[in-house]
Protein backbone atom coordinates (compact mmCIF):
# COMPACT_ATOMS: atom_id res chain seq x y z
CA UNK A 1 0.00 0.00 0.00
CA UNK A 2 2.83 2.45 0.89
CA UNK A 3 4.56 1.73 -2.38
CA UNK A 4 1.32 2.37 -4.25
CA UNK A 5 0.89 5.74 -2.52
CA UNK A 6 4.49 6.67 -3.25
CA UNK A 7 4.03 5.67 -6.88
CA UNK A 8 0.87 7.79 -7.11
CA UNK A 9 2.70 10.78 -5.64
CA UNK A 10 5.56 10.33 -8.09
CA UNK A 11 3.15 10.08 -11.00
CA UNK A 12 1.34 13.18 -9.78
CA UNK A 13 4.58 15.20 -9.63
CA UNK A 14 5.59 13.91 -13.05
CA UNK A 15 2.25 14.95 -14.58
CA UNK A 16 2.51 18.46 -13.10
CA UNK A 17 6.09 18.80 -14.33
CA UNK A 18 5.07 17.76 -17.84
CA UNK A 19 2.23 20.28 -17.71
CA UNK A 20 4.67 23.04 -16.82
CA UNK A 21 6.95 22.02 -19.67
CA UNK A 22 4.09 21.92 -22.18
CA UNK A 23 2.30 25.11 -21.14
CA UNK A 24 4.64 27.49 -19.35
CA UNK A 25 7.98 26.99 -21.07
CA UNK A 26 6.63 28.30 -24.40
CA UNK A 27 5.38 31.36 -22.51
CA UNK A 28 8.79 31.86 -20.97
CA UNK A 29 10.41 31.48 -24.38
CA UNK A 30 8.05 34.14 -25.73
CA UNK A 31 8.85 36.49 -22.87
CA UNK A 32 12.55 35.95 -23.16
CA UNK A 33 12.41 36.66 -26.89
CA UNK A 34 10.38 39.83 -26.43
CA UNK A 35 12.77 41.27 -23.84
CA UNK A 36 16.07 40.13 -25.32
CA UNK A 37 18.44 42.93 -26.30
CA UNK A 38 21.76 42.67 -28.08
CA UNK A 39 23.96 44.69 -25.75
CA UNK A 40 27.35 43.80 -27.15
CA UNK A 41 29.18 41.95 -29.84
CA UNK A 42 32.29 39.86 -30.11
CA UNK A 43 35.74 41.33 -29.72
CA UNK A 44 36.31 44.74 -28.18
CA UNK A 45 32.88 46.10 -29.07
CA UNK A 46 30.97 46.02 -25.80
CA UNK A 47 29.77 47.87 -22.74
CA UNK A 48 31.75 47.48 -19.52
CA UNK A 49 29.28 48.89 -17.02
CA UNK A 50 30.90 51.32 -14.61
CA UNK A 51 28.02 52.30 -12.37
CA UNK A 52 29.05 54.93 -9.85
CA UNK A 53 32.05 56.07 -11.88
CA UNK A 54 32.32 59.81 -12.54
CA UNK A 55 33.09 61.10 -16.01
CA UNK A 56 35.76 63.83 -16.29
CA UNK A 57 33.69 66.97 -16.74
CA UNK A 58 36.75 69.09 -17.52
CA UNK A 59 37.01 67.60 -21.03
CA UNK A 60 36.34 70.05 -23.87
CA UNK A 61 34.24 69.30 -26.96
CA UNK A 62 33.01 71.34 -29.90
CA UNK A 63 29.25 71.83 -30.19
CA UNK A 64 27.17 71.75 -33.38
CA UNK A 65 27.32 75.55 -33.36
CA UNK A 66 31.16 75.42 -33.40
CA UNK A 67 31.53 76.53 -29.77
CA UNK A 68 34.19 74.88 -27.60
CA UNK A 69 32.70 73.95 -24.24
CA UNK A 70 33.58 71.74 -21.30
CA UNK A 71 31.26 68.92 -20.30
CA UNK A 72 30.72 70.67 -16.99
CA UNK A 73 28.85 73.38 -18.90
CA UNK A 74 26.77 70.86 -20.83
CA UNK A 75 25.78 68.39 -18.10
CA UNK A 76 22.81 70.29 -16.71
CA UNK A 77 20.98 68.17 -14.19
CA UNK A 78 20.32 64.50 -15.00
CA UNK A 79 21.76 63.91 -18.47
CA UNK A 80 21.32 61.28 -21.18
CA UNK A 81 24.62 60.47 -22.90
CA UNK A 82 24.81 58.65 -26.25
CA UNK A 83 27.79 57.73 -28.44
CA UNK A 84 27.58 57.39 -32.22
CA UNK A 85 29.15 58.85 -35.33
CA UNK A 86 27.26 61.21 -37.58
CA UNK A 87 28.22 59.69 -40.95
CA UNK A 88 27.06 56.24 -39.85
CA UNK A 89 25.08 54.71 -42.77
CA UNK A 90 22.32 53.03 -40.76
CA UNK A 91 22.47 52.10 -37.05
CA UNK A 92 23.19 55.59 -35.74
CA UNK A 93 20.16 57.01 -37.54
CA UNK A 94 18.09 54.36 -35.78
CA UNK A 95 19.55 55.51 -32.47
CA UNK A 96 18.68 59.13 -33.26
CA UNK A 97 15.11 58.21 -34.15
CA UNK A 98 14.78 56.13 -30.96
CA UNK A 99 15.96 59.09 -28.86
CA UNK A 100 13.59 61.40 -30.75
CA UNK A 101 10.66 59.07 -29.99
CA UNK A 102 11.48 59.38 -26.29
CA UNK A 103 11.86 63.16 -26.38
CA UNK A 104 8.56 63.60 -28.24
CA UNK A 105 6.78 62.83 -24.95
CA UNK A 106 8.39 65.93 -23.40
CA UNK A 107 7.86 68.33 -26.30
CA UNK A 108 4.63 69.73 -24.86
CA UNK A 109 6.32 70.37 -21.50
CA UNK A 110 9.71 71.94 -22.31
CA UNK A 111 10.39 72.67 -18.64
CA UNK A 112 10.64 68.90 -18.03
CA UNK A 113 12.65 68.16 -21.20
CA UNK A 114 15.61 65.85 -20.49
CA UNK A 115 19.14 67.02 -21.18
CA UNK A 116 20.64 64.86 -23.95
CA UNK A 117 24.23 64.86 -25.23
CA UNK A 118 25.37 62.95 -28.32
CA UNK A 119 29.13 62.59 -28.80
CA UNK A 120 30.76 61.45 -32.03
CA UNK A 121 33.36 58.68 -31.66
CA UNK A 122 34.97 59.80 -34.96
CA UNK A 123 37.55 62.49 -34.30
CA UNK A 124 37.49 63.50 -37.99
CA UNK A 125 33.87 64.65 -37.89
CA UNK A 126 33.09 68.36 -37.79
CA UNK A 127 30.44 70.66 -36.29
CA UNK A 128 28.82 70.65 -39.74
CA UNK A 129 28.36 66.87 -39.46
CA UNK A 130 26.95 67.34 -35.98
CA UNK A 131 24.48 69.96 -37.23
CA UNK A 132 23.23 67.60 -39.95
CA UNK A 133 22.67 64.87 -37.35
CA UNK A 134 20.86 67.35 -35.12
CA UNK A 135 18.55 68.26 -38.00
CA UNK A 136 17.67 64.57 -38.45
CA UNK A 137 17.02 64.15 -34.73
CA UNK A 138 14.84 67.22 -34.33
CA UNK A 139 12.93 66.45 -37.51
CA UNK A 140 12.16 62.98 -36.08
CA UNK A 141 10.66 64.50 -32.92
CA UNK A 142 7.97 66.06 -35.14
CA UNK A 143 7.31 68.68 -32.48
CA UNK A 144 9.15 71.79 -31.24
CA UNK A 145 11.84 70.88 -28.71
CA UNK A 146 14.32 73.09 -26.79
CA UNK A 147 17.45 73.25 -28.94
CA UNK A 148 19.85 73.51 -25.98
CA UNK A 149 18.44 70.32 -24.43
CA UNK A 150 19.82 68.06 -27.16
CA UNK A 151 23.44 68.82 -28.05
CA UNK A 152 25.67 67.18 -30.66
CA UNK A 153 29.40 67.22 -29.97
CA UNK A 154 32.64 66.48 -31.78
CA UNK A 155 36.10 66.32 -30.28
CA UNK A 156 39.68 65.14 -30.42
CA UNK A 157 40.66 61.50 -30.22
CA UNK A 158 42.06 62.14 -26.73
CA UNK A 159 38.80 63.66 -25.45
CA UNK A 160 36.75 60.84 -26.98
CA UNK A 161 38.96 58.18 -25.38
CA UNK A 162 38.70 59.81 -21.95
CA UNK A 163 34.91 59.93 -21.92
CA UNK A 164 34.38 56.48 -23.47
CA UNK A 165 36.85 54.90 -21.04
CA UNK A 166 35.11 56.55 -18.11
CA UNK A 167 31.76 54.94 -18.99
CA UNK A 168 33.09 51.64 -20.38
CA UNK A 169 32.00 52.22 -23.98
CA UNK A 170 34.14 49.99 -26.26
CA UNK A 171 34.08 50.35 -30.03
CA UNK A 172 36.11 49.13 -33.01
CA UNK A 173 37.21 51.23 -35.98
CA UNK A 174 37.04 49.52 -39.35
CA UNK A 175 38.31 51.83 -42.08
CA UNK A 176 36.00 54.83 -42.19
CA UNK A 177 33.30 53.09 -40.16
CA UNK A 178 32.89 51.98 -36.54
CA UNK A 179 31.35 48.97 -34.83
CA UNK A 180 29.91 50.13 -31.53
CA UNK A 181 27.24 49.21 -28.96
CA UNK A 182 23.88 50.94 -28.93
CA UNK A 183 22.82 52.32 -25.57
CA UNK A 184 21.94 55.34 -23.51
CA UNK A 185 23.99 56.23 -20.43
CA UNK A 186 22.31 58.21 -17.66
CA UNK A 187 24.48 60.66 -15.72
CA UNK A 188 23.76 62.46 -12.48
CA UNK A 189 24.10 66.27 -12.34
CA UNK A 190 27.68 65.73 -11.13
CA UNK A 191 28.57 63.35 -13.95
CA UNK A 192 28.21 60.07 -12.07
CA UNK A 193 27.21 57.06 -14.18
CA UNK A 194 23.80 56.04 -12.84
CA UNK A 195 22.22 53.72 -15.39
CA UNK A 196 22.68 52.00 -18.75
CA UNK A 197 19.70 51.50 -21.09
CA UNK A 198 20.81 48.98 -23.69
CA UNK A 199 19.78 48.58 -27.32
CA UNK A 200 17.47 50.95 -29.17
CA UNK A 201 14.08 49.71 -27.98
CA UNK A 202 13.50 52.34 -25.31
CA UNK A 203 10.37 52.71 -23.22
CA UNK A 204 9.45 56.13 -21.81
CA UNK A 205 9.20 54.56 -18.35
CA UNK A 206 12.84 53.43 -18.61
CA UNK A 207 13.99 56.98 -19.23
CA UNK A 208 11.66 58.55 -16.67
CA UNK A 209 12.69 56.21 -13.86
CA UNK A 210 16.38 56.41 -14.76
CA UNK A 211 16.32 60.22 -14.74
CA UNK A 212 14.52 60.15 -11.42
CA UNK A 213 17.24 57.97 -9.95
CA UNK A 214 19.93 60.16 -11.48
CA UNK A 215 18.44 63.27 -9.89
CA UNK A 216 18.88 61.69 -6.46
CA UNK A 217 22.55 61.04 -7.21
CA UNK A 218 22.64 57.55 -5.68
CA UNK A 219 23.18 54.32 -7.59
CA UNK A 220 20.41 51.85 -6.78
CA UNK A 221 18.55 48.98 -8.49
CA UNK A 222 15.95 50.50 -10.79
CA UNK A 223 12.27 49.57 -10.52
CA UNK A 224 11.98 50.37 -14.23
CA UNK A 225 12.81 46.72 -14.91
CA UNK A 226 9.82 45.67 -12.80
CA UNK A 227 7.53 48.16 -14.51
CA UNK A 228 8.75 47.09 -17.92
CA UNK A 229 8.00 43.45 -17.04
CA UNK A 230 4.40 44.34 -16.24
CA UNK A 231 3.68 47.03 -18.83
CA UNK A 232 4.21 47.57 -22.54
CA UNK A 233 4.32 50.94 -24.26
CA UNK A 234 1.62 51.60 -26.84
CA UNK A 235 3.07 54.04 -29.43
CA UNK A 236 -0.39 54.99 -30.68
CA UNK A 237 -1.83 56.10 -27.36
CA UNK A 238 1.58 57.00 -25.86
CA UNK A 239 0.57 55.14 -22.71
CA UNK A 240 1.68 52.10 -20.76
CA UNK A 241 -0.56 49.06 -21.27
CA UNK A 242 -0.79 46.26 -18.73
CA UNK A 243 0.74 43.10 -20.24
CA UNK A 244 -1.72 40.36 -19.27
CA UNK A 245 0.18 37.51 -20.93
CA UNK A 246 3.49 38.34 -19.31
CA UNK A 247 2.10 38.78 -15.81
CA UNK A 248 -0.19 35.72 -16.11
CA UNK A 249 2.73 33.53 -17.16
CA UNK A 250 4.75 34.70 -14.16
CA UNK A 251 1.87 34.01 -11.75
CA UNK A 252 1.22 30.56 -13.26
CA UNK A 253 4.88 29.61 -12.95
CA UNK A 254 4.95 30.75 -9.34
CA UNK A 255 1.78 28.86 -8.39
CA UNK A 256 2.80 25.65 -10.14
CA UNK A 257 6.26 25.83 -8.64
CA UNK A 258 4.72 26.25 -5.19
CA UNK A 259 2.40 23.29 -5.84
CA UNK A 260 5.30 21.02 -6.79
CA UNK A 261 7.19 22.01 -3.65
CA UNK A 262 4.05 21.22 -1.62
CA UNK A 263 3.75 17.77 -3.20
CA UNK A 264 7.41 16.96 -2.59
CA UNK A 265 7.29 18.10 1.05
CA UNK A 266 4.03 16.24 1.76
CA UNK A 267 5.43 13.09 0.19
CA UNK A 268 8.52 13.26 2.39
CA UNK A 269 6.36 13.72 5.48
CA UNK A 270 4.27 10.64 4.61
CA UNK A 271 7.42 8.61 4.11
CA UNK A 272 8.76 9.72 7.46
CA UNK A 273 5.50 8.75 9.18
CA UNK A 274 5.48 5.35 7.50
CA UNK A 275 9.14 4.69 8.38
CA UNK A 276 9.93 5.41 12.07
CA UNK A 277 13.64 4.93 11.41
Amino acid sequence: MKKMLQNKDSIRILVVSLFISAVCFPLCAHLGHSQSTDTSSTGAMQIDEKLGNTVPLNISFVTETNDTMKLSSLVKGPTVLAFLYYKCPNACNLLLVSIANLLRNYADKPETAPNVICISIDDHETPQDAMKAKAIGFQSIQKPYPSDHWRFLTGSDESIDKITDAVGFRYVKKGDEFDHPMCLIILSPKGKVMRYIMGTDYLPVDLAMSLMEASSGSVQPTIAHVLRACFSYDPKSHRLVFNVLRVSATVILFLLGSFIIYLIVSQKKRRQKGNPQ
